[in-house]
C-alpha cells in the first residue's frame, strides 16, 4: 500500500504540513497554527469549557464556518490544541543513560507538560497519538527502551502504562491544587484537614485498617510527600517492566 492510499484526517495532514492548500474552494485566509493558537488562548484564559468553534472564530475575526476548512469538528481542534500545548518531548536517552532513568525522566516530563497547561487533562483521549508532538513523544518513550529485550509491542505497552500513570498523577495533583485554591487553603492544609476528618469518621466502627494507618502517623500534603508518592508508584511500574526485561533476556 502506498502513502497515497493511506487516508488521514485533513486536520492531521495540515498539522503535519502534508496539505498546504485546498484543492477546491476559496483560498484559506488562516493557517492551522493560527486556529490552534487561538483555541489555546481561550483555554488558557477561560478554561476548556469556554472553547467553542464560534468563540475561536471570534478570536480570529472570521466566520465560524470558515474554521471547518481546518478542523471537521470541535473534537479535532481540542486534540490538536493538546498536541501543540504538550510541546517538545524531553531530550532523548543519552549514550550512558540506562533505560530506567530515561523512562522515569520521560514520565516526569509528561506530568510537567500537563501541569503547565492543566486544561489538557480535560481533553478526551480518543485514540493513539497522531499529532506531530504526540508522535514525537511516543518516539522518545520507545527510544528509552531501545536495546532492551522487549518486543516492539511490549515497549509500546510499557510507555502506555507509564504515560497513563503520569496523566493520572498530573490530574490528581492539579485537581487538588485547584480545590485548595478555591478554599483559599494550601494543599498541606487540605491534606491535614482530610486526615483529621477521616479520624473522626472512623473512630468507631469496622475500620481497623484505617485506624492502624492513622496511628502510624498518616498525614499529608507537603511537596516532599507528594514527590515520595509519585516516585513510589512510578518505581513499582518500572520494577514490573524491569522484571519483564530480565525474563525476556533470560529466555533469549
Amino acid at each position: 500500500m502506498s502513502d497515497a492510499d493511506v487516508e488521514l484526517p485533513e486536520s492531521i495532514e495540515l498539522a503535519w504540513g502534508l496539505r498546504e492548500r485546498p484543492g477546491k474552494g476559496p483560498r484559506r485566509s488562516l493557517t492551522m497554527e493560527q486556529v490552534v493558537a487561538a483555541g489555546i488562548r481561550v483555554a488558557e484564559g477561560d478554561g476548556l469549557p469556554a472553547v467553542s468553534m464560534s468563540r475561536v472564530a471570534g478570536e480570529l475575526g472570521v466566520a465560524t464556518m470558515s474554521l471547518y476548512r481546518y478542523v471537521s469538528a470541535k473534537s479535532d481542534l481540542l486534540e490538536l490544541m493538546a498536541d501543540t500545548a504538550y510541546g517538545d518531548p524531553p531530550a532523548p536517552r543519552g549514550p550512558d543513560e540506562g533505560w530506567r532513568p530515561a523512562l522515569a525522566r520521560w514520565a516526569l516530563a509528561n506530568v510537567t507538560a500537563i501541569h503547565r497547561h492543566p486544561w489538557i487533562r480535560q481533553v478526551p483521549v480518543s485514540g493513539p497519538p497522531m499529532g506531530p508532538n504526540g508522535v514525537r513523544w511516543m518516539e522518545a518513550g520507545l527510544a528509552a527502551l531501545r536495546g532492551t529485550a522487549l518486543r516492539g509491542t511490549e515497549r509500546l505497552s510499557a510507555i502506555l502504562l507509564v504515560s497513563g500513570y503520569a496523566r493520572y498523577w498530573a490530574t490528581l495533583t492539579a485537581d487538588m491544587t485547584e480545590a485548595a485554591a478555591r478554599e483559599q487553603l494550601s494543599p498541606e492544609d487540605v491534606g491535614m484537614r482530610y486526615w483529621q476528618q477521616l479520624a473522626r469518621l472512623t473512630r468507631h466502627g469496622p475500620y481497623p485498617a484505617i485506624r492502624e494507618l492513622l496511628a502510624e502517623g498518616a498525614e499529608g500534603g507537603d511537596d516532599e510527600e507528594f514527590e515520595a508518592e509519585w516516585r513510589f508508584g512510578l518505581d513499582r511500574i518500572l520494577d514490573g517492566v524491569e522484571t519483564l526485561i530480565r525474563s525476556r533476556a533470560a529466555a533469549d
